[in-house]
């Protein structure tokens, strides 16, 4: 069933997933982290692009899937995957350049240990870029409470902002789309 369900993720998500990583703009020398990778949809298009690539996620049937499918990459040391959760991340200080997370705040306890988790992570000038459903929406779509946190676009901009990140902006590929992207630099 977690297959089913990554693979109906990845398809929704397309589109947003594809105007973060235009927002992330990683160049071939960039450290990438990616939070939550789920069914890898954006992984192939990282290791593309970017010098190396580290996911971190909480499902071990996405650990596994995303290990296999990118086994060379693994092996020649361009990618890695580790279980871990925004609250902790499995990783050292100032270890990327860049960093993506989509689909994800919904989940997080916090958005204040989470955007200072990234800020750690994150070298002096990296960037993050993190795409979502604003509360707005997400509240129209009766996501079980237990499970989902709605957030807005500005609890989103003013987290990351007190977590130190500057130079916080949103963008949405037209005044139409519902979901956006938060981006900001450390």
């Amino acid at each position: 069933m977690g297959i089913v369900i990554m693979h109906l993720m990845n398809r929704g998500n397309r589109k947003l997933n594809a105007f973060a990583l235009e927002q992330l703009a990683p160049r071939g020398t960039d450290r990438v982290l990616e939070i939550g990778f789920g069914g890898g949809l954006l992984l192939g298009d990282l290791l593309a692009r970017a010098g190396s690539v580290c996911g971190v996620d909480l499902s071990d049937q996405a650990l596994a899937a995303a290990s296999s499918r990118f086994k060379k990459d693994v092996d020649n040391g361009r990618a890695n995957f580790k279980k871990g959760s925004i609250e902790a991340l499995p990783c050292a200080v100032s270890a990327f350049d860049r960093a993506i997370t989509v689909n994800t705040v919904y989940f997080w306890e916090a958005l204040s240990t989470g955007f200072s988790e990234l800020h750690r992570v994150l070298s002096p000038g990296g960037q993050l870029v993190v795409g979502f459903l604003p509360k707005e929406f997400m509240d129209s779509m009766n996501m079980p409470a237990d499970i989902f946190t709605p957030r807005s676009s500005d609890e989103i901009s003013g987290a990351m902002r007190d977590a130190g990140f500057a130079q916080v902006r949103s963008a949405r590929p037209s005044a139409s789309t519902k979901w956006q992207v938060v981006v900001g630099s450390r």
